[in-house]
């Protein structure tokens, strides 16, 4: 219990490392001096302790019997979220990284935190889970491709770099923690308790470290980061409420589609654009999208249903 009370407060560790963050920058140099590597080794640490969480079983029973759900969750996650990255970066007229930043963070796939949120919301959790491991699966091609297509106008795209990046430091540490809880489970079961809490503290330094933009930056960022968002969550909402899909499968999709991995876009940035301020947008959304998706989790938990 007090393992999944420390876990659950997640939000409060993004929002007072980014103040602390905008405070001292300097309180995270030791992290950010040894980037790239620093930033894929924590992000490599977060997919492992989601592989834990995965049976490829439970991965494929769900598939069979949900494969609509899921399909659609797939594509809204990468049509929506992309296509209002271009649109919010071109109307606020950010800088070529920021804007770019700010397409890459919203070409990634689902995040881990979507799965706490859908369950605060009392939607679809294993839906949530599955939506989040093949939305990941899909980004070593999907976030390298809309990457290219959406930000190639502002800024070089390394689309191979980036594929290799995401295959590294995403695909490959989630199917190892799965093949490690089939193959060890009595290891993986003494760990696993501890794992969702070591996700989030490290979600929480990666979000945290950037200190590279000034702050007319970080509002403009900021204003771009909640309006992208605030589209996924309703364009995520309604989309699959025309669809036909009941009301604890659209509040999945949703939020699916509104919260992203935003760790795995600071990752890339620092990795492959020139420029650290191309950081800056997916470090903010990790700050907001969970502030955002907590408050909406719990509006649909407590007024939802009434």
């Amino acid at each position: 219990e007090i393992l999944g009370v420390a876990t659950s407060l997640y939000p409060v560790y993004v929002v007072f490392g980014g103040l602390l963050a905008l405070a001292r920058p300097q309180a995270y140099s030791w992290f950010v001096s040894r980037s790239p590597g620093s930033y894929s080794f924590a992000l490599g640490a977060i997919m492992l302790s989601m592989g834990f969480t995965l049976k490829l079983s439970d991965l494929a029973d769900v598939l069979r019997r949900r494969p609509a759900a899921i399909a659609f969750g797939f594509m809204a996650q990468y049509v929506i979220m992309p296509v209002m990255g271009a649109a919010t970066s071109r109307f606020l007229n950010l800088s070529p990284m920021l804007s770019a930043g700010l397409i890459l963070m919203s070409c990634c796939p689902g995040g881990t935190a979507s799965n706490v949120v859908t369950y605060i919301a009392r939607g679809d959790v294993p839906l949530s889970i599955i939506m989040t491991a093949c939305t990941t699966i899909g980004a070593v091609f999907a976030t390298p491709l809309l990457t290219l297509s959406f930000a190639g106008a502002y800024i070089p795209v390394d689309i191979k770099g980036l594929a290799l990046s995401t295959l590294q430091v995403v695909l490959a540490p989630v199917l190892l923690g799965a093949w490690l809880q089939g193959s060890f489970p009595h290891g993986v079961a003494f760990i696993k308790p501890f794992a969702p809490l070591a996700a989030v503290l490290i979600s929480s330094l990666l979000a945290s470290s950037f200190n590279d933009a000034d702050s007319s930056s970080l509002l403009l960022v900021a204003t771009g980061v909640v309006m992208v968002h605030t589209a996924g969550f309703l364009l995520g909402y309604v989309a699959s409420k025309v669809a036909g899909f009941e009301e604890p499968q659209s509040r999945a999709i949703s939020i699916e589609v509104g919260m992203q991995n935003s760790s795995l876009g600071v990752v890339l940035a620092n990795s492959h654009f020139a420029s650290p301020l191309a950081c800056v947008p997916p470090a903010v959304s990790a700050v907001l999208m969970n502030i955002m998706g907590s408050a909406l989790a719990v509006a649909w938990r407590h007024f939802g249903d009434k």
